[in-house]
């Protein structure tokens, strides 16, 4: 018999799921910084980590302020569209009418660059929060619809007739069985949603704007200052990963019996 392997222990094995993403941070960043000076890169370039810090932490009232009104304009977006998203999602579903027109829609949007329609809203409505909000709605709402209309309609018919003979009347099915199965689908949606909510935001904001996180990476590129232009990009990205995040807690509440929930990953 050949010999077999040591497998890890559940100490190693929860020290690599911990630690490995921090640590591959920690080193990419070391060897940012230490690639400044050693490739002789500008630092009107390419600023190093510790400088990016220093001068985003002498800056911090204002990035903070820019990043609440930027939030307030995300969470707007893509909460409005999540309402609004699902309902339709399920009409189209189960509507040979809307399939035939409402479908083919919202495929021709989602396939063009919602940033073609910023300059548009910023004439029609100014430069206020009503146009970023519609253009982070935009980008929202038609990946949730779609994955919603993917979710709805895969179900077998096989398994609703059985349902429905069983005595259990329509609405019942739907609550029981049909919502339930696309709950992770629909999921798929609110999380690719979430991932570019704050594009929607960014894109409105440099396109027309007079304050954001996206103005503010406008303002800061445009004077040479890309140390406060990446701290500003820091906190975009932390903002993407709170709604991301937001996201994923309320599906492992929501869905904790479907297998992407109950799968563990292996040490």
């Amino acid at each position: 018999m050949k010999p077999t392997a040591p497998s890890a222990s559940p100490r190693q094995g929860w020290f690599a799921a911990t630690w490995t993403t921090p640590l591959f941070f920690v080193g990419l960043f070391l060897f940012w910084e230490a690639a400044i000076p050693l490739f002789s890169i500008p630092r009107y370039i390419l600023p190093a980590p510790s400088e990016i810090i220093v001068r985003g932490w002498a800056d911090i009232p204002l990035l903070l302020r820019y990043t609440g009104i930027t939030a307030i304009e995300t969470l707007l977006g893509f909460i409005i569209a999540a309402l609004l998203a699902v309902p339709i999602g399920l009409a189209i579903t189960f509507s040979p009418i809307l399939r035939r027109t409402l479908y083919p829609l919202c495929v021709s949007v989602e396939m063009t660059p919602k940033i073609a329609f910023a300059p548009l809203f910023i004439s029609w409505l100014g430069f206020g929060l009503l146009p970023k909000v519609i253009i982070v709605f935009l980008v929202c709402f038609f990946p949730i619809v779609l994955n919603s209309i993917l979710a709805f309609g895969s179900l077998s018919e096989e398994l609703t007739r059985f349902s429905l003979s069983t005595g259990a009347g329509i609405s019942r099915t739907f609550l029981k069985i049909r919502l339930p199965a696309a709950l992770p689908q629909i999921f798929v949606g609110y999380k690719y949603a979430a991932i570019n909510a704050t594009v929607g935001a960014t894109i409105a904001e440099f396109i027309g704007s007079d304050q954001g996180l996206g103005f503010y990476i406008q303002i800061s590129t445009g004077n040479m200052r890309p140390d406060l232009a990446f701290a500003a990009i820091f906190f975009l990205t932390v903002l993407g990963l709170a709604m991301f995040g937001a996201v994923t807690l309320i599906e492992r509440f929501t869905i904790p019996w479907d297998i992407s929930q109950r799968r563990q990953p292996k040490s």
